[in-house]
């Protein structure tokens, strides 16, 4: 242990304790904007500074550890004088024109601005707008940049693709996509990941809330919406509403409020889903045998991207079943459309999602096969329906619950746990288990698959055949199992991949809380609606059910195959 001083008060801390984590032990929080723990520890920004008595000068205290005797003040004259000039410097280089930003009201600067009571700028604005992609899913503001790495560091670490780099130098030193590329011409798998940890608002999604409002106001148009199974555990911390009060009957009440026709729930695509890959991966268990090649999910669009642009030559191992969002879309302009008996040019699909990913998804020409134009119109981020609900001053705890609209309402728990990571494989398990023994397995059985390491592992036995399988999260992980499947190391059957770190619960499209990662909270609150869900098997969904018997005929039927499954090689990364 080390024995030190901060502000006069002793404390002993354990070795390699930051000064910054040392302080925090004693309740005193010291600002910063760059710091990432274990990610981002460079003290690019210099708002952490301390100071140290016995040096002249200042310290950074977020990668600077304590040391036997030393003495720290906090927030001694000097320290508050170089913060506030530190702050002022990159405020100086910042657009802030804060009432317009999507971050307002959640800006790690702008608080910090704030609480220094910063009022005026003596150094003069010094900052630039570089040309970006109006219709590209992730955006950059680089007149908002404030280099403190980041991004760099997390695409890096966290995911392993390396799309953000350091461009210039000097005073001219700024972040760019690497290699001097294009973004359409980059790796990016649009995960996000850059987007929630960037403490302002230089990389955010593309707003699309607009196009929503418009279509709403559009006589000719009927709107239905589906709602992610992830979105229901974050949808109103950006609002403010605690979780007891934030129930899925009051979401879908405030969607009705804001002027949708129709409110559905993906988790009953997310069955269909389920059918479709659960047979599929069935058909092709003997080709996965003999090839030692296993089948992987195609749900996660994050992932589609990174194999298609890292491991080209295993694309061909993807399902080919499309993810629940154009499931639901496909669906919605055939089936519902048949039933409302209504031309399906007059639908208008949305989607609310955890993931920026999506966006570009729902674009690609070889989902759409509905025949009304693209299957998915519109895809909104969670963060984009807490503004549309701000925006209509709806006060959500006043709400009464509603129920979702039938029959594309209709989820079971095993829909709802494809939010978390390791939940598309167990659903698919449960069912897969039953389609090879007429048999329901206790559907807790595979919960093993649910521990929150980026990459684990699981055998199961179904019905005296053993199913090797695998689950990872997090496209640095993702990259692990990989290179381990190429060189031999593994060898599983089936394998399910989420790009984002915990899967979609903390997705690039979610609610930000700088420094906090929720990713396993909201993840033990799906599994908490699974145990509830009075259906936990995708296979006894009755509108699934239905859908089959009325429309599709079975799983992995001609029309199925023609609407529910895709070539993921029949597009090209830029588009």
């Amino acid at each position: 242990m080390v024995n030190l001083k901060i502000d006069d008060k002793k404390v002993k801390v354990p070795e390699g304790t930051t000064v910054m984590e040392a302080a925090a032990s004693m309740g005193i929080r010291i600002p910063s904007l760059c710091y990432l723990k274990e990610i981002n520890e460079i003290a690019a920004c210099r708002i952490c500074l301390v100071e140290l008595v016995g040096k002249d000068k200042l310290i950074t205290s977020c990668n600077n550890v304590v040391q036997e005797g030393m003495e720290i003040y906090t927030n001694s004259p000097k320290v508050r004088s170089a913060r506030r000039t530190n702050i002022q410097l990159l405020l100086s280089q910042h657009d802030s024109r804060c009432a317009i930003c999507e971050r307002s009201g959640n800006c790690n600067l702008q608080q910090i601005s704030n609480d220094m009571g910063i009022v005026s700028n003596p150094f003069p604005d010094d900052w630039n707008v570089e040309p970006w992609p109006a219709d590209f899913p992730l955006v950059r503001h680089s007149q908002k940049c404030i280099r403190c790495m980041r991004c760099v560091q997390v695409c890096d670490k966290v995911q392993g693709v390396g799309v953000w780099d350091i461009a210039n130098t000097g005073g001219r030193t700024t972040i760019g996509v690497s290699g001097i590329r294009k973004i359409e011409q980059s790796d990016c798998v649009l995960c996000g990941q850059c987007v929630t940890h960037c403490p302002v608002a230089a990389l955010h999604a593309r707003e699309d809330w607009q196009q929503v409002i418009d279509a709403m106001a559009d006589p000719e148009k009927i709107t239905v919406v589906q709602i992610a199974p992830a979105v229901r555990t974050a949808w109103a911390e950006g609002l403010g509403i605690p979780r007891e009060k934030a129930t899925v009957g009051r979401l879908v009440a405030a969607l009705r409020r804001l002027g949708f026709d129709y409110v559905f729930d993906t988790t009953f695509s997310a069955d269909l889903t389920i059918m479709e890959e659960g047979s599929e991966f069935l058909a092709r268990f003997d080709e996965i045998r003999e090839s030692g090649k296993p089948m992987f999910t195609s749900c996660c669009p994050g992932w589609v991207r990174f194999v298609k642009s890292q491991y080209p030559d295993m694309v061909e191992q993807l399902s080919t079943a499309k993810s629940p969002q154009q499931m639901f879309g496909t669906i919605a302009k055939t089936y519902y459309a048949k039933l409302l008996n209504v031309d399906p040019k007059k639908i208008y699909c949305v989607s609310i999602m955890p993931c920026v990913a999506k966006k570009h998804e729902a674009a690609i020409p070889v989902m759409n096969d509905g025949g009304a134009g693209p299957d998915v119109d519109c895809v909104l981020t969670t963060r984009e329906l807490a503004r549309m609900i701000r925006a209509d001053r709806i006060m959500v705890e006043a709400l009464e619950s509603e129920e979702f609209d039938l029959p594309l309402g209709v989820g079971t728990g095993a829909g709802v746990i494809f939010g978390s990571t390791g939940g598309v494989m167990e659903a698919a398990l449960r069912s897969a288990y039953y389609l090879i023994s007429g048999k329901n397995p206790a559907p807790d059985s595979f919960r093993i698959i649910r521990e929150p390491e980026g990459w684990r592992e699981g055998e199961f036995n179904m019905a005296g055949t053993k199913v090797k399988v695998a689950v990872v999260s997090g496209l640095a992980n993702t990259r692990k199992l990989i290179e381990a499947l190429r060189h031999g190391e593994a060898r599983y059957d089936f394998v399910e991949v989420m790009a984002c770190p915990g899967g979609c619960v903390g997705g690039g499209g979610q609610p930000i809380h700088d420094g906090e990662e929720l990713a396993e909270l909201r993840s033990q609150y799906l599994y908490e609606l699974d145990q509830e869900s009075p259906i936990r098997f995708s296979h006894e969904n009755p509108a699934i059910t239905q859908l089959y018997q009325d429309f599709l005929e079975k799983p992995m039927s001609h029309k199925a195959h023609e609407l529910l499954h895709t070539d993921h090689e029949a597009w090209q990364m830029g588009r």
